[in-house]
Protein backbone atom coordinates (compact mmCIF):
# COMPACT_ATOMS: atom_id res chain seq x y z
CA UNK A 1 0.00 0.00 0.00
CA UNK A 2 0.86 3.72 -0.61
CA UNK A 3 1.85 5.75 3.02
CA UNK A 4 -1.65 7.91 2.36
CA UNK A 5 -5.16 6.81 1.71
CA UNK A 6 -6.85 9.81 -0.03
CA UNK A 7 -8.86 8.24 -2.82
CA UNK A 8 -10.74 4.75 -3.37
CA UNK A 9 -8.86 5.06 -6.93
CA UNK A 10 -5.63 4.72 -5.64
CA UNK A 11 -6.44 1.42 -4.22
CA UNK A 12 -5.27 -1.65 -6.20
CA UNK A 13 -7.52 -4.90 -6.55
CA UNK A 14 -4.35 -6.23 -4.27
CA UNK A 15 -4.59 -3.55 -2.05
CA UNK A 16 -8.27 -3.27 -1.45
CA UNK A 17 -8.56 -7.24 -1.07
CA UNK A 18 -5.40 -7.00 1.66
CA UNK A 19 -7.27 -4.45 3.87
CA UNK A 20 -10.96 -6.12 3.78
CA UNK A 21 -8.79 -9.75 4.59
CA UNK A 22 -7.22 -7.77 7.10
CA UNK A 23 -10.47 -5.95 8.61
CA UNK A 24 -11.59 -9.56 8.52
CA UNK A 25 -9.27 -10.32 11.13
CA UNK A 26 -9.85 -6.87 13.33
CA UNK A 27 -13.55 -8.29 13.28
CA UNK A 28 -12.14 -11.30 15.51
CA UNK A 29 -10.73 -9.22 17.94
CA UNK A 30 -13.82 -7.22 18.29
CA UNK A 31 -15.47 -10.31 19.66
CA UNK A 32 -13.29 -11.22 22.27
CA UNK A 33 -14.01 -10.10 25.95
CA UNK A 34 -11.01 -7.71 25.56
CA UNK A 35 -11.00 -5.79 21.80
CA UNK A 36 -7.29 -4.06 22.27
CA UNK A 37 -4.29 -5.11 20.21
CA UNK A 38 -1.43 -2.91 20.80
CA UNK A 39 -0.31 -2.77 17.41
CA UNK A 40 0.22 1.25 17.82
CA UNK A 41 1.26 1.59 21.16
CA UNK A 42 3.55 4.57 21.28
CA UNK A 43 1.99 6.40 17.90
CA UNK A 44 -0.34 9.48 17.95
CA UNK A 45 -3.42 9.59 15.77
CA UNK A 46 -5.24 13.50 15.37
CA UNK A 47 -8.81 13.26 14.03
CA UNK A 48 -9.03 16.47 12.23
CA UNK A 49 -12.45 16.93 11.31
CA UNK A 50 -13.48 20.64 9.58
CA UNK A 51 -16.99 19.13 8.50
CA UNK A 52 -19.27 17.99 11.22
CA UNK A 53 -19.57 14.04 11.71
CA UNK A 54 -20.87 11.49 13.90
CA UNK A 55 -20.40 7.79 12.75
CA UNK A 56 -16.94 8.09 10.81
CA UNK A 57 -15.51 10.42 13.67
CA UNK A 58 -16.63 8.09 16.62
CA UNK A 59 -15.22 4.78 14.18
CA UNK A 60 -12.56 6.04 13.62
CA UNK A 61 -11.82 7.10 17.28
CA UNK A 62 -12.87 3.94 18.33
CA UNK A 63 -10.15 1.99 15.57
CA UNK A 64 -7.79 4.12 16.90
CA UNK A 65 -7.84 3.12 20.55
CA UNK A 66 -8.48 -0.32 19.72
CA UNK A 67 -5.41 -0.15 18.52
CA UNK A 68 -4.05 1.55 21.52
CA UNK A 69 -3.14 4.46 19.94
CA UNK A 70 -2.73 7.73 21.45
CA UNK A 71 -5.60 10.14 19.96
CA UNK A 72 -6.37 13.72 19.65
CA UNK A 73 -9.36 15.06 18.69
CA UNK A 74 -9.65 18.16 16.36
CA UNK A 75 -12.76 20.17 15.79
CA UNK A 76 -12.52 23.59 13.98
CA UNK A 77 -15.30 24.86 15.86
CA UNK A 78 -13.81 26.14 19.17
CA UNK A 79 -10.41 25.98 17.38
CA UNK A 80 -8.06 28.83 16.24
CA UNK A 81 -9.31 27.33 12.26
CA UNK A 82 -12.96 29.58 13.61
CA UNK A 83 -10.27 32.70 14.40
CA UNK A 84 -9.12 32.09 10.47
CA UNK A 85 -5.67 29.71 11.01
CA UNK A 86 -5.49 28.07 7.81
CA UNK A 87 -4.82 24.69 6.96
CA UNK A 88 -1.15 24.77 6.31
CA UNK A 89 -0.75 27.11 10.22
CA UNK A 90 -2.92 23.97 11.85
CA UNK A 91 -1.19 20.83 9.95
CA UNK A 92 2.41 22.61 11.15
CA UNK A 93 1.25 23.05 14.33
CA UNK A 94 0.41 18.96 14.41
CA UNK A 95 3.72 18.60 13.20
CA UNK A 96 5.22 20.07 16.42
CA UNK A 97 3.33 17.77 18.11
CA UNK A 98 5.11 15.18 16.77
CA UNK A 99 1.90 13.37 15.64
CA UNK A 100 2.36 9.99 13.48
CA UNK A 101 -1.23 10.09 11.33
CA UNK A 102 -3.70 12.44 10.94
CA UNK A 103 -7.51 11.48 9.52
CA UNK A 104 -8.88 14.59 8.06
CA UNK A 105 -12.37 15.61 6.48
CA UNK A 106 -12.54 18.69 5.23
CA UNK A 107 -15.23 20.85 3.03
CA UNK A 108 -13.06 21.73 0.48
CA UNK A 109 -12.51 18.75 -2.22
CA UNK A 110 -8.90 17.73 -2.61
CA UNK A 111 -7.99 19.07 0.69
CA UNK A 112 -6.09 15.86 2.01
CA UNK A 113 -4.42 15.43 -0.88
CA UNK A 114 -2.66 19.03 -0.71
CA UNK A 115 -2.14 18.23 2.92
CA UNK A 116 -0.36 14.56 1.95
CA UNK A 117 1.75 16.14 -0.83
CA UNK A 118 3.03 19.20 1.31
CA UNK A 119 5.78 19.43 3.11
CA UNK A 120 3.95 21.13 6.09
CA UNK A 121 3.44 17.73 8.02
CA UNK A 122 5.66 14.56 7.66
CA UNK A 123 2.67 11.77 8.83
CA UNK A 124 0.21 9.46 7.15
CA UNK A 125 -2.95 11.11 5.86
CA UNK A 126 -6.49 9.42 5.72
CA UNK A 127 -9.38 10.70 3.71
CA UNK A 128 -12.25 10.63 5.88
CA UNK A 129 -14.16 12.59 3.39
CA UNK A 130 -13.22 15.82 1.08
CA UNK A 131 -16.09 17.88 -0.16
CA UNK A 132 -17.98 16.28 -3.22
CA UNK A 133 -14.85 14.02 -4.22
CA UNK A 134 -14.09 11.20 -1.98
CA UNK A 135 -14.53 8.91 1.48
CA UNK A 136 -12.75 5.99 0.52
CA UNK A 137 -13.05 4.50 4.08
CA UNK A 138 -16.43 4.75 3.07
CA UNK A 139 -16.18 2.37 0.14
CA UNK A 140 -13.81 0.00 1.66
CA UNK A 141 -16.61 -0.56 4.69
CA UNK A 142 -19.23 -1.11 2.13
CA UNK A 143 -17.35 -3.66 0.23
CA UNK A 144 -16.34 -5.53 3.56
CA UNK A 145 -19.98 -5.53 4.23
CA UNK A 146 -20.97 -6.83 0.69
CA UNK A 147 -18.27 -9.35 0.74
CA UNK A 148 -19.56 -10.70 4.11
CA UNK A 149 -23.55 -10.83 3.03
CA UNK A 150 -22.26 -12.05 -0.78
CA UNK A 151 -19.90 -14.12 -0.76
CA UNK A 152 -19.13 -15.35 3.10
CA UNK A 153 -17.07 -14.22 6.30
CA UNK A 154 -14.58 -17.45 5.47
CA UNK A 155 -14.98 -18.12 1.59
CA UNK A 156 -15.03 -14.41 1.07
CA UNK A 157 -10.91 -14.15 2.77
CA UNK A 158 -8.86 -13.35 -0.49
CA UNK A 159 -12.37 -12.42 -3.10
CA UNK A 160 -13.17 -9.65 -4.81
CA UNK A 161 -16.36 -8.89 -5.46
CA UNK A 162 -16.08 -9.99 -9.53
CA UNK A 163 -19.39 -10.32 -10.84
CA UNK A 164 -21.56 -8.56 -8.02
CA UNK A 165 -24.23 -6.55 -9.38
CA UNK A 166 -24.60 -2.95 -7.32
CA UNK A 167 -26.60 -0.11 -7.43
CA UNK A 168 -26.56 3.09 -6.19
CA UNK A 169 -29.49 5.33 -5.96
CA UNK A 170 -30.23 9.17 -5.06
CA UNK A 171 -27.99 12.50 -4.95
CA UNK A 172 -24.97 10.89 -6.90
CA UNK A 173 -24.08 14.62 -8.18
CA UNK A 174 -23.29 15.71 -4.18
CA UNK A 175 -22.22 12.36 -3.23
CA UNK A 176 -18.37 11.42 -2.00
CA UNK A 177 -20.03 8.04 -1.06
CA UNK A 178 -21.24 7.45 -4.61
CA UNK A 179 -17.80 8.46 -6.30
CA UNK A 180 -15.44 6.19 -3.65
CA UNK A 181 -17.81 3.53 -4.20
CA UNK A 182 -18.01 3.33 -8.48
CA UNK A 183 -13.73 3.43 -7.46
CA UNK A 184 -13.32 0.89 -5.72
CA UNK A 185 -16.62 -1.59 -6.69
CA UNK A 186 -15.05 -1.39 -10.12
CA UNK A 187 -11.69 -2.26 -8.74
CA UNK A 188 -13.28 -5.79 -7.08
CA UNK A 189 -14.83 -6.29 -10.25
CA UNK A 190 -18.55 -5.39 -9.71
CA UNK A 191 -21.15 -4.24 -11.93
CA UNK A 192 -22.05 -0.42 -10.81
CA UNK A 193 -25.43 1.14 -12.17
CA UNK A 194 -26.01 4.32 -11.08
CA UNK A 195 -29.91 5.41 -10.39
CA UNK A 196 -30.72 9.05 -10.27
CA UNK A 197 -32.71 11.79 -11.73
CA UNK A 198 -30.57 13.48 -14.40
CA UNK A 199 -30.35 16.67 -12.25
CA UNK A 200 -28.62 14.78 -9.58
CA UNK A 201 -26.03 13.04 -11.72
CA UNK A 202 -23.03 14.80 -12.68
CA UNK A 203 -21.11 16.19 -15.44
CA UNK A 204 -19.34 13.81 -17.07
CA UNK A 205 -20.81 10.43 -15.37
CA UNK A 206 -20.86 8.91 -19.15
CA UNK A 207 -17.64 8.31 -18.49
CA UNK A 208 -16.88 6.30 -14.89
CA UNK A 209 -16.80 3.43 -15.29
CA UNK A 210 -20.39 2.12 -14.22
CA UNK A 211 -24.22 2.25 -16.34
CA UNK A 212 -26.16 5.11 -15.63
CA UNK A 213 -30.06 4.24 -15.36
CA UNK A 214 -33.50 6.81 -14.88
CA UNK A 215 -35.69 3.83 -14.33
CA UNK A 216 -35.36 2.03 -10.22
CA UNK A 217 -37.95 -0.37 -10.88
CA UNK A 218 -35.88 -2.03 -14.11
CA UNK A 219 -32.52 -2.62 -12.27
CA UNK A 220 -34.04 -3.70 -8.59
CA UNK A 221 -34.37 -7.57 -10.06
CA UNK A 222 -30.89 -7.96 -10.84
CA UNK A 223 -29.23 -6.28 -8.18
CA UNK A 224 -27.35 -7.97 -5.85
CA UNK A 225 -26.97 -4.83 -3.57
CA UNK A 226 -29.11 -1.40 -3.72
CA UNK A 227 -27.23 1.52 -2.19
CA UNK A 228 -29.50 4.55 -0.81
CA UNK A 229 -28.27 7.90 -0.79
CA UNK A 230 -29.65 10.98 1.47
CA UNK A 231 -30.29 13.62 -0.52
CA UNK A 232 -27.78 16.58 0.01
CA UNK A 233 -29.97 19.47 0.84
CA UNK A 234 -27.38 21.12 2.71
CA UNK A 235 -24.79 21.28 -1.00
CA UNK A 236 -28.08 22.51 -2.88
CA UNK A 237 -28.25 26.22 -3.91
CA UNK A 238 -31.00 25.18 -6.09
CA UNK A 239 -34.33 22.89 -7.18
CA UNK A 240 -32.97 19.40 -8.58
CA UNK A 241 -36.27 17.84 -7.99
CA UNK A 242 -40.04 19.27 -8.06
CA UNK A 243 -40.80 17.65 -4.56
CA UNK A 244 -40.09 15.53 -1.77
CA UNK A 245 -42.97 13.55 -2.91
CA UNK A 246 -42.15 13.32 -5.97
CA UNK A 247 -38.44 11.86 -5.29
CA UNK A 248 -39.86 9.54 -3.14
CA UNK A 249 -42.37 8.38 -5.36
CA UNK A 250 -39.42 7.67 -8.35
CA UNK A 251 -36.30 7.08 -6.36
CA UNK A 252 -37.32 5.91 -3.24
CA UNK A 253 -37.09 2.16 -1.52
CA UNK A 254 -40.14 0.83 -0.07
CA UNK A 255 -41.29 -2.68 0.73
CA UNK A 256 -42.93 -3.17 -2.31
CA UNK A 257 -39.73 -2.32 -4.27
CA UNK A 258 -37.72 -4.73 -2.11
CA UNK A 259 -39.45 -7.60 -3.10
CA UNK A 260 -38.52 -7.05 -6.91
CA UNK A 261 -35.17 -7.91 -5.76
CA UNK A 262 -33.44 -11.09 -5.90
CA UNK A 263 -34.08 -12.96 -2.40
CA UNK A 264 -30.19 -12.70 -1.34
CA UNK A 265 -29.91 -8.69 -2.01
CA UNK A 266 -29.28 -6.40 0.28
CA UNK A 267 -30.35 -2.88 1.02
CA UNK A 268 -27.36 -0.51 2.03
CA UNK A 269 -26.86 3.20 3.23
CA UNK A 270 -24.07 5.38 4.24
CA UNK A 271 -26.30 7.59 7.16
CA UNK A 272 -27.78 9.44 8.11
CA UNK A 273 -31.05 7.63 7.19
CA UNK A 274 -33.97 10.11 5.89
CA UNK A 275 -36.72 7.92 6.93
CA UNK A 276 -39.69 8.75 4.39
CA UNK A 277 -37.93 9.86 1.62
CA UNK A 278 -35.15 7.88 0.04
CA UNK A 279 -36.00 4.93 2.48
CA UNK A 280 -39.28 3.62 4.34
CA UNK A 281 -38.87 2.41 8.04
CA UNK A 282 -40.02 -0.59 6.67
CA UNK A 283 -37.44 -1.30 4.50
CA UNK A 284 -34.59 0.73 7.18
CA UNK A 285 -35.78 -2.15 9.69
CA UNK A 286 -36.06 -5.39 7.79
CA UNK A 287 -33.01 -7.83 8.16
CA UNK A 288 -32.26 -7.06 4.62
CA UNK A 289 -31.00 -3.86 5.87
CA UNK A 290 -27.40 -3.70 6.68
CA UNK A 291 -26.95 0.05 7.77
CA UNK A 292 -25.94 -1.26 11.57
CA UNK A 293 -23.74 -3.69 10.15
CA UNK A 294 -21.71 -0.89 8.13
CA UNK A 295 -21.76 1.06 11.32
CA UNK A 296 -19.88 -2.16 13.16
CA UNK A 297 -17.93 -3.00 9.93
CA UNK A 298 -16.61 1.15 10.09
CA UNK A 299 -14.54 0.28 13.05
CA UNK A 300 -12.85 -2.90 11.43
CA UNK A 301 -12.06 -1.74 8.03
CA UNK A 302 -10.55 1.40 9.81
CA UNK A 303 -8.53 -0.30 11.94
CA UNK A 304 -7.57 -2.11 9.13
CA UNK A 305 -6.30 1.07 6.97
CA UNK A 306 -4.38 2.13 10.25
CA UNK A 307 -2.67 -0.85 11.14
CA UNK A 308 -1.63 -1.39 6.92
CA UNK A 309 -0.70 2.02 7.19
CA UNK A 310 0.82 2.65 9.89
CA UNK A 311 1.36 -0.45 12.57
CA UNK A 312 4.80 -2.38 11.22
CA UNK A 313 5.34 -5.69 9.22
CA UNK A 314 3.81 -8.32 11.08
CA UNK A 315 0.92 -9.74 10.09
CA UNK A 316 -2.74 -9.00 11.67
CA UNK A 317 -2.87 -12.24 12.23
CA UNK A 318 -0.37 -13.22 14.49
CA UNK A 319 -0.93 -10.11 16.59
CA UNK A 320 -4.80 -11.31 17.10
CA UNK A 321 -3.76 -14.91 17.92
CA UNK A 322 -1.16 -13.51 19.89
CA UNK A 323 -3.23 -11.46 21.90
CA UNK A 324 -5.95 -14.60 22.23
CA UNK A 325 -3.32 -16.89 23.80
CA UNK A 326 -2.71 -14.21 26.54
Amino acid sequence: MKRHLISAADLTRDDAVLILDTAEEMARVADRPIKKLPTLRGRTVVNLFFEDSTRTRISFEAAEKRLSADVINFTAKGSSVSKGESLKDTAQTLEAMGVDAVVIRHGASGAPYRLATSDWIDAAVINAGDGTHQHPTQALLDAFTMRRRLVGRDAGLGQDLAGKRITIVGDVLHSRVARSNVDLLHTLGAEVTLVAPPTLLPVGVDHWTCDVSYDLDSVLPKSDAVMMLRVQRERMNAAFFPTEREYSRRYGLDGERMAKMPEHGIVMHPGPMVRGMEITAEVADSDRCTVIEQVANGVHTRMAVLYLLLGGNESAVSHARTEESK
